[in-house]
């Protein structure tokens, strides 16, 4: 199995580097990993970002109106999914209980024709708008010679760059979610399904929780572990599958796609339900642990990823970094 998967990470790497992607350029992904692992602790063995997590199995279940807006056949009937939520960053010690960090959710729908891959996360908008401002902002994190990064540097860094502030800002205005399957997960990047005519229709995914927003209050907090999420999902799918709405909020003119800071009002826009993901068993760890969830690579025809986001090109090269160190 190691040795698959110290195979798999050559190849993935060697592919992503080969590959020039121009909007992925403005910074090196290598730097950008080394970043996030000196932030994490260095821990070996584990991902850049989302070193916590628990792997698991279940479906997704299409509705006709995602067969009538993309071609691709994971729209068009039932197919089997892995899927691993995360906690943020590379510290797999991290605690649950971390409220300015998001958790992730990254499935993997499964078909003959392929496989079809989709990244979420906890908040509408992601930390940053280019590579390069992701490293800039891990570099002033960095720790130093004290174990903590300059104060005033970061203070700087955040005064030239609001935007960064976002996410963190949406986190913080909520409680912290009491399980992995109490919470909504966005898809930061815009997608284009496009169907059999060649009808193109623009729209950001998001997966919508159906036990609704869990959140702890500070009290339950307090008396939580540091680590619950595994045991309280362990639990709730023995009572039976945790589900959630895949759905597409539908593009307006002059939404932007090339910014995945910028979130698009959800109350002011059209939205149509894609489908059911629905999570029914844990699965060991090297389920999930053989390859990437590249949602650059893993995609079928009948959808595409965004041509002007440079947060999403950059995603296949790091994650191809991230697979070989880990893979070491």
């Amino acid at each position: 199995m190691r040795t698959t998967r110290m195979l798999r990470a050559g190849a993935a790497l060697a592919a992503a580097l080969a590959a020039p992607a121009a909007l992925a350029q403005d910074a090196d992904p290598q730097a950008i990993v080394a970043g996030q692992f000196a932030i994490g602790g260095n821990h070996p063995g584990v991902r850049a970002s989302g070193a916590k997590g628990t792997c698991v199995s279940g479906t997704f279940t299409p509705t006709p109106e995602a067969a009538g807006l993309s071609k691709a056949p994971h729209f068009a009937k039932p197919t089997p999914m892995t899927a691993r939520f995360s906690m943020g960053g590379s510290n797999p010690k991290i605690s649950d209980k971390t409220k300015a960090v998001t958790r992730g959710f990254s499935m993997r729908f499964k078909d003959t024709s392929g496989d079809f891959v989709l990244v979420f996360i906890s908040a509408p908008v992601f930390g940053t708008r280019t590579p390069q401002q992701l490293l800039d902002a891990l570099t002033v994190r960095l720790p130093g010679p004290d174990g903590k990064p300059d104060a005033e540097k970061v203070k700087a860094f955040v005064a030239a760059n609001p935007e960064t502030t976002r996410q963190a800002a949406w986190l913080n205005a909520r409680p912290v979610p009491a399980s992995f399957a109490g919470v909504d997960y966005w898809g930061v990047h815009a997608y284009t399904l496009t169907d059999a005519k060649g009808k193109a229709t623009v729209m950001k995914l998001k997966t919508a929780a159906a036990a609704g927003q869990l959140g702890l209050s500070d009290d339950e907090l307090k008396a939580k572990p540091d680590s619950f999420y595994a045991d309280e999902l362990t639990e709730r799918l023995a009572k039976g599958p945790a589900t959630f709405d895949l759905v597409g909020i539908l593009a307006e003119p002059g939404d932007p796609t090339n910014d995945a800071t910028a979130s698009w009002p959800e109350d002011s826009r059209k939205t149509v339900k894609l489908g059911t993901v629905a999570v029914a068993a844990i699965e060991p760890a090297a389920t999930c642990d053989g390859a990437t969830f590249d949602p650059v690579v893993d995609v079928p025809e009948g959808v595409a990823g965004p041509a002007d986001d440079p947060m999403f090109a950059i995603r296949s090269p790091a994650y191809a970094v991230s697979l070989s160190r880990r893979s070491q």
